[in-house]
């Protein structure tokens, strides 16, 4: 099973999901707005600009992503990594 570094930053995070179309929309305070037109659709998340992400907050943001692209999370991580 692939893993992700589990001391990513939130930045970096953003850099990575640039793949799937992610691009910040907004940066207020500790938190970035990305959104993503990957799927012909808007997707929208917010990611905590902490460095590190904690690792159960990561795993949420990765769940969700997978979700929306169709893929395992998994899967995403390996295309992440």
């Amino acid at each position: 099973m692939p893993k992700i570094q589990r001391d990513i930053s939130g930045m970096k995070l953003a850099k990575l999901l640039e793949q799937f179309d992610y691009k910040i929309t907004r940066q207020k305070g500790n938190h970035i707005r990305l959104t993503s037109h990957y799927k012909n659709e808007q997707h929208n998340i917010t990611i905590p600009a902490h460095n590190p992400i904690k690792i159960g907050t990561l795993n949420n943001i990765l769940k969700e992503i997978a979700d929306y692209i169709g893929i395992s999370k998994e899967e995403l991580i390996k295309k992440l990594i």
